[in-house]
């Protein structure tokens, strides 16, 4: 930051950290009637395209082992200003992903491609919603688009 007439002025573009929990990296091969026809990597290359148009930067995790997933979230103090978290079925589970959301105090962004509540009943609880500031589901790909959308209006409320 630096101080321009009076009022303290963000030159740096505020890092939002999208990470992807198991299996998100089989999109494009996994139960394309579900997921779609896209790929993770792809996916990621349209949301770093939208990042730049909405001046942010943006990172991305994926791992299928749930101590990974709580370490990227314990480092994301140092490194994010925002998560968008596609737990997968950890976000079904996990105390561990939920108290590691819980222990970074960043805003938070659930993510779910598919709409969980018109799938299996064990898919209707998320341990994860009660940590996060709202929930994107059933759109697809476009779910997260949308989280970053959403993710700049939460971060523009921070600097108003």
């Amino acid at each position: 930051m630096i101080y321009l007439h009076e009022k303290w002025v963000k030159i740096m573009k505020e890092r939002v950290l999208v990470i992807n929990g198991p299996n998100l990296n089989m999109l494009g091969q996994r139960e394309p009637e579900i997921y779609g026809g896209r790929r993770l990597e792809d996916i990621n290359d349209e949301l770093r395209q939208l990042a730049g148009e909405l001046r942010l930067q943006v990172d991305f995790f994926q791992s299928n082992h749930e101590g990974a997933l709580v370490d990227r979230i314990q480092e994301a103090v140092n490194d994010a200003d925002l998560i968008i978290i596609n737990a997968g079925a950890l976000t079904h589970y996990s105390i561990a992903v939920h108290d590691a959301l819980k222990a970074v105090s960043i805003p938070v962004i659930e993510v779910h491609m598919s709409n969980i509540y018109q799938r299996e009943e064990f898919r209707h609880h998320s341990l994860i919603s009660s940590m996060a500031r709202g929930g994107i589901f059933g759109f697809g790909h476009l779910s997260y688009k949308l989280a970053l959308l959403a993710a700049r209006e939460i971060l523009n409320e921070r600097v108003e």
